[in-house]
């Protein structure tokens, strides 16, 4: 999830644990502590794009790190501040530290939890960004602030927070269980033979969702809306697989298909090979449009040696599918 809500997430769990016995200090190193896993992301300054996907959310969204961290955290903190108790300082690190992780698995990216298990959990029920989610948690972890260290409020307004955030987490399965279902009955309703199906919610909101079809030979892109009154259409993409090559054969090639999870289209334009990942979607909702979120030119220099460039995204490109979404959200 992006850095606000897990600083919220982080604050929220920090007071819940020691709020009562150190006040609004619970939320400053919750928060503090809800924002360390995502310190991965510098990795990419200092390797290759391939190595840098392939880290983010590893070991440090994982339990292990957790466990490891949580101590050495609690005693650092507990050796200048006021409260000496370093189990209680370790107990706020080690629950602000896990619940990062157990919420980014719920987004398309997901997490490697229990690294070092070559294993990522992805529930694909929010987008990274949700205001539904992080905004009422917003607000009443403000309220939670400026009550008292005892208050009996300050108790009630952080557990609603908690409660609110966690309940709609929940609903978002149900949301993502009923999008399925509709998926499946137009596959089946238009006598589409498949092999897997992938759904995701569209950015910002759970009420537009995207499904990405496998058949044999190509993949099948498709939406659909909660107040939507017609059948669903499928735009169709071709794998292209086979425009890799030799390619297939190469380390980060195969690395970067592991990553995507197979969701991936091969696009040849002016001579250059370009590799699509499927799993996040189109910035764009014209038909048969190749702009897809996660894009990579496949660049081979005079030895050989194969590597991925991200192309870069546009205002432009954001502007634009925010409006193509607002009208696709209020139906087909």
């Amino acid at each position: 999830m992006d850095s606000l809500t897990q600083i919220v997430l982080g604050a929220a769990v920090g007071e819940a644990v020691l709020g009562k016995k150190v006040g609004n200090k619970a939320m400053l190193y919750g928060a503090i502590a809800g924002t360390i896993p995502d310190l991965d992301i510098f990795a990419s300054h200092f390797t290759d794009t391939v190595s840098a996907l392939a880290i983010h959310r590893g070991f440090t969204h994982s339990v292990v790190f957790s466990v490891l961290f949580a101590p050495i955290l609690g005693w650092l903190v507990s050796r200048y501040e006021k409260y000496k108790d370093r189990k209680g300082w370790s107990w706020l690190f080690f629950w602000a530290l896990i619940t990062h992780p157990i919420l980014d698995a719920h987004t398309t990216w997901g997490t490697q939890l229990f690294w070092p298990l070559d294993l990522r959990l992805a529930f694909k029920t929010i987008f990274v960004i949700d205001p539904l989610y992080t905004l009422p948690f917003l607000v009443f972890l403000i309220l939670t602030m400026f009550q008292k260290r005892d208050s009996k409020k300050r108790r009630v307004y952080n557990g609603i927070g908690l409660t609110l955030s966690t309940t709609y987490l929940a609903l978002t399965f149900a949301l993502k269980s009923i999008a399925f279902t509709q998926f499946e009955e137009a596959l089946k309703h238009q006598n589409i033979t498949y092999l897997q199906i992938d759904t995701r919610p569209s950015p910002l909101n759970t009420i537009l969702w995207n499904a990405n079809i496998e058949t044999e030979s190509n993949y099948l892109l498709g939406t659909y809306s909660f107040f939507d009154s017609k059948e669903i259409t499928f735009e169709s993409y071709p794998k292209n697989h086979e425009l890799l090559g030799d390619l297939i054969n190469d380390e980060k090639v195969k690395r970067m298909i592991a990553i995507s999870e197979g969701w991936y289209t091969i696009h040849k334009l002016n001579d250059q090979l370009y590799f699509n990942d499927l799993r996040f979607g189109l910035l764009s909702m014209e038909p048969q449009s190749q702009n897809f979120a996660f894009r990579y030119l496949i660049d081979i220099d005079a030895s050989g040696n194969v590597s991925f460039i991200e192309l870069e995204k546009t205002q432009q490109d954001g502007k634009q599918l925010m409006l193509d979404l607002w009208e696709r959200i209020k139906g087909n």
